[in-house]
């Protein structure tokens, strides 16, 4: 799902793919039936995460390369990135559901959503029918990443020209995760209160986004890899520990409160040592598989297998009903095709705009 890819930033920043592989995975396994066991929205989390850390890292690097951001070339790279894919997997699942192989409706309300980045709110708010063809409604995810970076572009190069330094920055995003955390809070004890509300919009799920832009500005592990020392401490390998342990209590804690407010916080902070340790030490035994090639390959295609995978999924359930029942066939068939839908994307489309977004980095 991560549409942030950028070739220049794959080439020096180690693990990243390999985290888009496991996020993506763990996304398609939970939509296979396997829910109960691997927690889907985990993967959906930590591609926000991955997001704002790679974004912001990418702002870094230009605002100090070249000492600005040019915010009209970077919606534009994002145009180009997000929109080729999207609009052939929405031909695709439209056309599907046109001549039947594919549950859903088909409106034009529902599409311009789907298109305008606003599928999150227009199936809390205006869609509960969920008038949209089987397996698009993750897109709520795109929706609620593209609403972050409408404005976050935009702060961070005020931020950034005001000269008040990172930790002041980091200080301002903190705080904002905290008003996010409040604002949850509040939702959860008004009394038509559903969880769908806390999960699905924007105003509730970016601190995901935020906790990734605090890694990248804080303590950035690429800007520290040239250190001499490539072995984690006692102490580092405890850090790492507790954040898995603080991941697991996010799943075993079942209190709804809990859940639907400080979970995603938890998960959020957990998530920053995580990276920072992959990407920093990537050469430790924990962490040398998210460089394998095929996991390297299965991230680079992650955006286009996240776009597919849930119609493939809905398409086969619907086409073949005894597959629903076999989620050990049913993931390795959906992850197969989605992986091939994702290599003729990357061929036969993005190919044709990488080098527009090349030509749109600012020169040195």
């Amino acid at each position: 799902m991560n549409d942030a890819r950028s070739h220049h930033a794959q080439a020096t920043i180690p693990s990243l793919d390999g985290i888009r592989a496991i996020s993506v995975l763990i996304v398609v396994l939970g939509h296979s039936g396997l829910e109960s066991l691997i927690p889907g929205g985990l993967g959906v989390t930590v591609f926000f995460f991955l997001s704002g850390y790679l974004i912001s890292t990418l702002m870094l690097v230009e605002n100090k390369r070249t000492g600005s951001i040019n915010i009209l070339k970077f919606y534009a790279r994002r145009v180009f990135r997000l929109m080729p894919p999207l609009f052939v997997t929405l031909a695709i699942a439209y056309a599907l559901t046109y001549v039947g192989l594919l549950s859903g409706t088909i409106t034009i309300a529902g599409l311009s959503a789907q298109i305008l980045y606003f599928a999150n709110y227009y199936g809390l708010f205006f869609d509960p029918g969920n008038t949209v063809p089987d397996g698009t409604g993750i897109l709520w995810s795109l929706a609620v990443e593209e609403h972050f970076y409408v404005f976050y572009p935009l702060i961070m190069i005020g931020l950034l020209a005001s000269g008040i330094g990172h930790r002041a920055i980091a200080a301002v995003l903190a705080t904002a995760c905290l008003a996010i955390l409040v604002w949850r809070f509040h939702l959860v004890r008004l009394p038509d209160f559903v969880s769908e509300r806390t999960y699905y919009a924007s105003d509730t799920r970016i601190d995901s986004i935020i906790y990734g832009c605090l890694l990248a500005i804080l303590v950035n592990p690429v800007f520290e890899m040239k250190r001499v020392t490539n072995r984690m401490t006692s102490i580092q390998w405890m850090i790492l520990a507790i954040a898995v342990g603080a991941l697991l209590l996010t799943f075993i804690y079942r209190d709804n409160v809990f859940r639907e407010t400080i979970r995603y916080s938890i998960q959020g902070l957990a998530l920053m040592p995580l990276f920072y340790f992959a990407i920093r030490f990537h050469d430790e035994q924990p962490f040398r598989c998210l460089n394998w090639r095929w996991m390297m390959t299965i991230g680079t295609y992650s955006y286009a297998i996240y776009l597919i995978h849930y119609v493939v999924i809905r398409f086969l359930t619907k086409s073949i009903p005894m597959i629903a029942a076999k989620s050990l066939f049913l993931f390795p068939a959906a992850l197969l095709i989605s992986i091939a839908y994702a290599a003729t994307i990357d061929r036969y489309v993005d190919r044709y705009f990488r080098q527009i977004r090349r030509n749109l980095r600012s020169e040195t």
